[in-house]
């Protein structure tokens, strides 16, 4: 586990509707369900909530980008740069689109501003009847093409309930605490 109050740049990043925003208010509730942030939100000109949590021994600033705004946008405003961990956040229901989340996905981490980031991908809605698994989500988004060199994790996720999400936060804590 990591020392009480290490930083941790994160952005959470996904396609509209995978639940993002329900991750980040999870987030800023602890165990015992009493908010804990320790920051509020910003926005800037792209659709972007920046909120400061603490959670799992980590501080994290979590950039929460909506699921419209492209890699180009993040340049723009420099949020890739200094980003610690990745958390994609895929709707494991919708089949459909899993084509289009491993490319929005592939393209954020070819970016040269991301040459250590860690990637958690929370594989949300496992409650939905056919979801696909956390090894499907991984094969679909084919993360084994990112290299060696970056440690990454499928955590499978009901975001409403909060079910997986801690676990995939100690996942992150762990690796952060490597470096």
């Amino acid at each position: 586990m990591l020392a009480s109050g290490t930083q941790c740049r994160t952005l959470m990043i996904g396609l509209d509707a995978a639940g993002k925003t329900t991750i980040l208010y999870k987030m800023r509730v602890d165990e015992n369900h009493e908010a804990v942030p320790i920051g509020g939100p910003r926005r800037p000109p792209i659709e972007l909530a920046v909120e400061e949590v603490s959670c799992r021994n980590m501080n994290l600033t979590v950039c929460d980008l909506g699921g419209q705004t492209r890699i180009d946008a993040l340049r723009r405003y420099n949020y890739l740069q200094g980003t610690d961990l990745v958390i994609f956040v895929v709707d494991s229901a919708d089949r459909d689109r899993i084509e289009e989340a491993a490319k929005e996905l592939h393209a954020v981490f070819q970016a040269e501003e991301l040459p250590g980031a860690q990637l958690l991908v929370y594989a949300n809605k496992q409650d939905i009847p056919n979801a696909m698994s956390g090894t499907e989500v991984a094969n679909k988004l084919r993360l084994s093409e990112l290299g060696k060199c970056r440690n990454w994790h499928v955590q499978p996720l009901v975001a409403v309930r909060g079910d997986g999400l801690f676990e995939g936060l100690d996942w992150a804590a762990g690796i952060m605490a490597k470096r």
